[in-house]
């Protein structure tokens, strides 16, 4: 009877433009996101940002915009497909937006983000977490997704501290040391960069994790540090 009921309450929201025989099955359940992006909106003010992501002709969104004074507000339902990160790839994924949810943080790229957002943040991500059990190492940057277009969010963006927090992965000297001659390549596409434009890539690292270093170089050091977050996201991400 159980199962009568469960089958006869089951709605299925029609998709297919072809004729087809209705039969709900009640053995379903919500697909979840595995990656939180984080964006800046290189805007002066949330408004601006909004009008942006709510207008039908940009045909640009995120599931969630966070406001200077940490206001949230909620744009497209998590379980949908928000038009965040574009031409994106992770680590083989090679469409972001069908696998997470886009948060935009009201920043113009070129100030320090406000103490508000920062904290309305860290307590968003924390219930993402908890309900769809991301890894740590899935909350990424929009430029460590698209090395070759973004730049978002900016150097000055606190990684550091999500991290501290659980959200994405930090090293911190001494790092292990390296076997072999590790190759730059091999160990960011390892951690899940895309490598067809090395340079992009280099840079988008840097940004992220060495964000004090403006050069392109990949110094001794970077290696080591690079090597270590590869260690370290093979075993946060390894069951």
């Amino acid at each position: 009877m159980l199962f009568l009921a469960l089958c006869a309450c089951t709605q299925i929201t029609p998709r297919a433009n072809v004729s087809y025989v209705e039969r709900p099955s009640a053995n379903f359940d919500e697909r979840r996101p595995n990656f939180v992006i984080i964006h800046h909106t290189s805007n002066d003010d949330a408004e601006h940002a909004l009008s942006t992501l709510t207008d039908p002709l940009r045909r640009v969104s995120s599931h969630y915009l966070i406001a200077r004074d940490g206001t949230i507000y909620y744009l497209v339902d998590e379980l949908d497909r928000a038009w965040h990160a574009g031409d994106s790839y992770w680590g083989g994924s090679r469409d972001l937006n069908s696998a997470s949810i886009g948060i935009e943080l009201d920043n113009n790229g070129e100030e320090p983000f406000a103490k508000p957002q920062v904290e309305s943040l860290l307590t968003l991500l924390a219930d993402l977490e908890e309900r769809y059990k991301i890894p740590a190492a899935n909350f990424l940057g929009h430029g460590d997704v698209a090395p070759a277009r973004k730049t978002d969010p900016s150097r000055l963006f606190p990684w550091r501290r999500l991290a501290e927090s659980g959200f994405g992965l930090w090293c911190e000297p001494p790092y292990p040391e390296v076997s072999g001659e590790p190759d730059t390549a091999t160990l960011l596409a390892a951690f899940g960069y895309d490598t067809r434009d090395l340079d992009a890539a280099v840079a988008a690292f840097k940004r992220h994790f060495a964000p004090a270093d403006t050069s392109n170089e990949v110094t001794a050091e970077d290696l080591v540090l690079l090597n270590c977050l590869v260690v370290k996201k093979t075993l946060t991400t390894d069951p």
